[in-house]
């Protein structure tokens, strides 16, 4: 018996994505793609707005804040799922699966968070332009920077502290891709009910209340937008939006899916479908939806090209 967690399992099996042994070498050059596009278009991101100063602005130090949290959330995740697709066994240490879902968990909190700021600077920016710079100055931001990743670890330390109390005893294949809260949980010889309760209330603040914040922050958003009386003027307000709403739906979805139901009425194998849109595609689809679809980013893109071979 290991005296620090009360268990007996010093070792975890992760089952993967799939057992189809047709499947393994496609899904990792598959997954491979996605996460060096991923890698590829975050870092750049992060880079292109660290060196254009015309991108200095509230909007885009929250975007290369998201960027990120969406390469550090990928890379606790996607690396050794890679592993399973060409390991016999896929061999993850009790330690090591730990830290796994406590990262994993810092930075899927801290994403749901940092949308609702996002959501709140573009309520700021068209509902109320001419404040815009005193209600969203540096050191407003800089607060809400902190307050998202300090939600992150808060609700990561707890959920990973209550997991340390769980006793896994003979039991030790995680039929998961990664080391995740109800698989885990599944997995235990003991009363779960604390966890349990403790995922639920979480969650559900974690996931509620960003998305209440974000409703109501477009709410007001397009009751100002109808009141612009030029189709022009509506079509960019809305422009600066869409993308927006679209990754909120995909990630607040799935992850809503996920983990707003009890784990004895939750089917796991809709869960890793479920969860490789917020821990894998989301990250690699960000990006591209908040900004390559943007005209100062393009602008910025451009200018830094000519620069470089001029």
């Amino acid at each position: 018996m290991i005296a620090r967690n009360h268990s007996t399992v010093t070792e975890f099996i992760l089952a993967g994505l799939t057992d189809a042994p047709e499947l393994q070498l496609f899904l990792f050059f598959l997954f491979l793609g996605i996460y060096a596009v991923t890698m590829v278009g975050n870092l750049g991101m992060i880079a292109l707005i660290l060196l254009s100063s015309h991108l200095h602005t509230p909007m885009y130090f929250f975007l290369s804040s998201l960027s990120f949290i969406d390469l550090c959330h990928s890379t606790v995740i996607t690396p050794k799922m890679l592993v399973n697709f060409v390991a016999v066994k896929n061999i993850i240490s009790y330690p090591e699966c730990m830290t796994q879902l406590y990262f994993f968990l810092v930075f899927v909190i801290a994403e749901c968070h940092m949308l609702a700021a996002m959501a709140y600077d573009r309520y700021v920016a068209i509902c109320n332009p001419l404040l815009y710079n005193a209600m969203m100055s540096y050191q407003i931001c800089s607060w809400m920077i902190f307050g998202v990743y300090s939600m992150g670890l808060i609700g990561a330390t707890a959920h990973t502290l209550c997991m340390l109390r769980v006793h896994f005893c003979k039991a030790d294949v995680i039929n998961h891709y990664f080391c995740d809260l109800f698989p885990l949980l599944e997995l235990s010889c003991s009363s779960t009910f604390v966890n349990e309760v403790v995922v639920l209330c979480f969650s559900a603040f974690n996931i509620l209340f960003p998305t209440l914040s974000i409703l109501s922050s477009y709410i007001f958003i397009i009751a100002s937008i109808l009141r612009i009386k030029s189709t022009e003027g509506r079509s960019k307000a809305f422009s600066t939006c869409s993308s927006h709403i679209s990754a909120v739906a995909v990630f607040f979805g799935s992850a809503a899916f996920m983990y707003l139901q009890p784990s004895s009425v939750s089917s796991m194998n809709q869960g890793k479908v479920s969860s490789v849109f917020y821990t894998i595609v989301v990250p690699m689809l960000n990006p591209v939806i908040y900004s390559l679809r943007n005209k100062d980013v393009k602008l910025a893109l451009r200018k830094l090209y000519e620069k470089s071979f001029s």
